[in-house]
């Protein structure tokens, strides 16, 4: 099957209007569907032949749900907003390239700005969506060099894949740091993760600018209170129970490091919902002209 190619057209600053300039749009297409989302922002729709589904917004190429048996396993915070000017807080949020505080804006810029849909194809039976994000006046203005991200998301039966692939097209050298920020549904007091033991941890709870170096003992590590907790050279796979009967393996590839986050009380109204286990790269990742830099997730529900 010929992959299909659709953009919408718009201007690199967040709060700008999306245009349709593509008339395949609103159109169902091979199990992949474009569409208009909540505050009519565009998003794609990916339906494998089992019935799993997953959503993917174009702004910040934030995807927003990922269904197994009618099930959804991510988490949109009741505060999310869907007006293309401020991130979706949900889902799976880039962070590039800055993951955290530092001399831009935090987390980058990635995830409030417009991707372009590249195309769409099925693979056996697999569904697959690439949408791309180039610079522009808006992030040149923070961060002056010039790039091209890739992100392919792959839907299966009871698998989620994104691949992210950052290349750099300018003429001089650049760093980043990234990180998926996933929210899975849960129930805090039930959720646990597993396979972290051993790992070095930065524990930014006693004081975020200030990282408590440490280790963690723990097989098992769970959401008492407000967790905040980077774990560095961390396995390729982890273990995610959420609490209300799922059991999630978060594979990886060249995602050296993971966050485990819950806001507890900071967050009332929705914390005891969801907790954040992130792929990250929390170290720099330095690309000279030409080089690109590949990072793989896969989410799998047992």
């Amino acid at each position: 099957m010929a992959a299909l190619s659709m953009t919408w057209s718009c201007s690199p600053l967040a709060s700008s209007k999306f245009r349709r300039v593509n008339r395949y749009s609103g159109m169902a297409f091979a199990s992949v569907k474009s569409t208009e989302g909540l505050g009519n922002l565009p998003k794609v729709v990916l339906t494998s032949p089992h019935g799993s589904e997953a959503e993917l917004y174009l702004y910040g190429a934030c995807v927003t749900s990922w269904k197994v048996d009618s099930k959804d396993l991510l988490f949109v915070r009741p505060d999310a907003v869907f007006n293309g000017q401020k991130p979706i807080s949900g889902g799976i949020p880039h962070c590039f390239p800055q993951f955290g505080p530092g001399p831009i804006q935090q987390h980058g810029f990635g995830r409030n700005m417009n991707w372009s849909l590249v195309s769409s194809e099925n693979v056996e039976e697999k569904r697959v969506v690439t949408v791309e994000l180039r610079d522009g006046p808006y992030s040149r203005a923070m961060w002056d060099y010039s790039f091209h991200a890739l992100y392919k998301i792959t839907l299966d039966k009871k698998t989620l894949s994104t691949e992210l692939t950052v290349t750099n097209t300018d003429n001089k050298p650049f760093s980043f740091t990234t990180a998926l920020h996933t929210y899975f549904r849960a129930s805090v007091t039930g959720a646990s993760v597993s396979g972290l033991k051993g790992c070095k941890t930065l524990n930014k709870v006693p004081d975020p600018t200030n990282p408590v170096e440490g280790k963690e003992e723990r097989d098992v590590v769970t959401f008492p209170g407000f967790v905040d907790c980077v774990y560095l050279d961390t396995p390729n796979e982890l273990q995610l129970d959420n609490g209300l009967g799922d059991k999630i393996s978060i594979k990886n590839t060249n995602w050296s490091d993971a966050v485990v986050w819950n806001p507890h009380l900071t967050m009332e109204q929705s914390y005891k919902d969801f907790v954040c286990v992130e792929n990250a790269k929390i170290g720099k990742v330095q690309l000279e002209p030409d080089q690109s830099w590949t990072a793989v997730q896969h989410l799998t529900v047992a």
